[in-house]
């Protein structure tokens, strides 16, 4: 059988290394892979669906799975995970002290459906008593002006959007024309120590293992997704990728947990590495439907409630069917 030819696109991960270098293969599959920033990916594959496989934003990835006759399908592939509660910024001049205090401030994030903002908004509004519609909301670019919305919203009612178009975050936050961003990566004037912005959870660490403790959830900012027609011709394609980006990600694992392999210049980091065996399992990365079905539907929920997803949806619902099978030899 001719190999199929997909063409691939993500940014440059080391659990997906050995796939993409070839080292691991995905049977009856040929790919031509593209490594570039993600944020280019995603602005290109949601624009024009430039690659067959992409990374997405779990957020936008939402946003267009839910359509009606949606053209793409996710995979239970994850690219980026991160807990969020280190991505509040505020000026210390609001008077904020607490997550009760942004009742009624101006909080900012890159985008609406960004999906950092999106955990920590649906934390506010579900965990916290901080209603969507208690805070006046603003969208700007994150270090530099000209940041767009990149997906369709239907925002719920009461909730409204400032956009600026000339300044960026860090300004807003630094100048206090905002009181608190929630903003994937340090705002640049927070990186360049200025004395009014600070974290509003230096703790933040402590907070995020009480969490995951708590509801077994770690956030899933970006996932890998395909083109349906794709899935459409050639139902076995969806596992046999699977099981390519399995394998690679266990090889960087491996790597991971070895002093002697490590690809990383750092002291100590297969020793922090199997602590988070210890808290996360055998495996400290999972991919899959039932191992991250907390992480999954409480997205799904989140973008519900803020007027990201069209529908309220579930896991099976945006990835192919029988793609979990389970082969017993």
């Amino acid at each position: 059988m001719t190999p199929l030819r997909l063409s691939i696109a993500s940014a440059d991960y080391d659990h997906f290394r050995d796939f993409r270098t070839g080292d691991v293969r995905a049977e009856g599959i040929d790919h031509n892979w593209s490594t570039l920033r993600h944020h280019e990916v995603f602005a290109r594959f949601t624009a024009n669906r430039e690659w067959d496989v992409a990374e997405l934003s779990f957020a936008k990835f939402v946003a267009q799975v839910t359509r009606d006759n949606a053209d793409i399908i996710g995979l239970p592939v994850v690219c980026s995970r991160l807990f969020r509660f280190s991505s509040f910024y505020i000026n210390k001049n609001s008077g904020i002290k607490t997550i009760e205090d942004l009742k009624g401030k101006r909080i900012g994030s890159p985008e609406w459906a960004h999906s950092a903002a999106v955990y920590m908004r649906g934390w506010m509004h579900n965990d916290c008593g901080v209603k969507l519609q208690d805070v006046h909301w603003y969208q700007a670019g994150a270090n530099a002006p000209g940041r767009v919305e990149k997906v369709e919203l239907n925002l719920p009612e009461g909730v409204e959007i400032t956009r600026i178009s000339d300044k960026s975050l860090s300004d807003l936050i630094a100048t206090g024309e905002i009181d608190c961003a929630i903003i994937a990566r340090p705002p640049t004037c927070f990186l360049e120590g200025h004395p009014d912005v600070v974290r509003l959870f230096p703790d933040y660490l402590a907070m995020e293992e009480q969490y995951y403790e708590k509801t077994k959830v770690w956030p899933i900012m970006h996932i890998m997704v395909m083109q349906n027609h794709i899935l459409e011709d050639n139902p076995w394609v969806a596992r046999n990728l699977l099981n390519a980006f399995d394998q690679s990600k266990e090889r960087s694992i491996e790597r991971l947990l070895d002093p002697a392999v490590s690809r990383y210049p750092l002291a100590w980091l297969p020793t922090y590495a199997r602590k988070m065996q210890a808290t996360f399992g055998k495996d400290p990365y999972p991919f899959g439907i039932e191992e991250n079905r907390a992480t999954w539907e409480q997205m799904l929920l989140y973008t519900y409630q803020q007027g990201i997803a069209h529908k309220h949806v579930t896991p099976e619902d945006i990835f192919p069917k029988g793609i979990m099978t389970n082969v017993v030899v």
